[in-house]
């Protein structure tokens, strides 16, 4: 295995820790405020980075996508810690998964006049009884679903991470990581109206605030490295690998937190599963 994929294969586990981590802490805390306080965390890392890593040309273009991505991120995160402090990690994290893949197929399809394969084709098909799947939960009575809890946050957190990564594929690798800087302060501005609609109670105790900007490192670390697969050539190895991400926080929702899923749940996951590699390997 080469320096690539283990880039990229390092990327997902970054980013399946960072999940479950802030899962925790979101279920501790304001969802929103460790949201915020994540990305702060993160601000500090990629600055401090930086300047270590060769940039020989950064444009106005490459700082504009990258501030676009953050903007994504701030709504990513904020939905998904939203999502999983009251549904299930297991159920909220692949549904972000789904909608981060789907999308950007989509937009390259509508508004670059791109043409998926048919592999691609197939797993935004099986994409979406998996959505309807995973995000029912079981009714009473008469035995009829309703939409779980924070299902409705995990689609929209995939829809800003789709934005993420559809801003971050514009970014020329000649700016090194400066755009992630950029990214990083916009996901944060991003999240302040947040916040101040939602009325977060941004105190929280020393060690569950130390625990966000722990989390917020962990995702820049996972961006970072992502990134960097992408500059060696490797991108469809590198979606790859990323896509697998929520392999962690689903098995330690589904181990260490003892949450339960329905059988059409069990279902929508293994469809989930089946639409993220078929979109990720076309």
């Amino acid at each position: 295995m080469g320096a690539g994929e283990l880039l990229a294969l390092a990327s997902a586990a970054f980013f399946g820790t960072t999940h479950f981590l802030s899962a925790l802490l979101a279920r501790r805390a304001d969802a929103t405020a460790v949201a915020l306080y994540a990305q702060l965390g993160g601000s500090v890392l990629i600055l401090a980075v930086a300047p270590l890593v060769p940039a020989s040309s950064v444009t106005v273009s490459a700082l504009a996508w990258g501030a676009l991505s953050g903007i994504g991120t701030g709504l990513g995160v904020t939905f998904l810690y939203r999502g999983v402090s009251r549904g299930r990690l297991s159920v909220v994290v692949p549904l972000s998964d789904v909608g981060a893949l789907m999308l950007p197929v989509l937009v390259g399809v509508l508004l670059l006049g791109e043409r998926p394969s048919s592999l691609s084709w197939a797993g935004i098909v099986v994409a979406m009884p998996a959505l309807w799947l995973v995000s029912r939960s079981a009714g009473e009575g008469d035995g009829e679903g309703s939409v779980s809890g924070g299902s409705v946050d995990g689609l929209i957190a995939g829809a800003g991470f789709a934005l993420q990564f559809i801003a971050l594929a514009r970014v020329d690798s000649a700016a090194g990581l400066w755009p992630l800087v950029a990214s990083r302060f916009a996901s944060v501005i991003a999240i302040v109206p947040l916040a101040v609609g939602a009325h977060a109670a941004l105190h929280m105790r020393p060690r569950v605030l130390l625990g966000a900007l722990g989390t917020g490192a962990l995702g820049t670390i996972a961006i970072a490295l992502y990134t960097w697969a992408t500059w060696q050539q490797l991108l469809a190895i590198a979606v790859v690998l990323a896509a697998l991400y929520p392999v962690i926080p689903v098995v330690l929702g589904l181990t260490v937190l003892r949450e339960r899923v329905s059988r059409a749940q069990v279902l929508g996951l293994v469809l989930a599963a089946a639409a993220i590699a078929g979109i990720a390997l076309a």
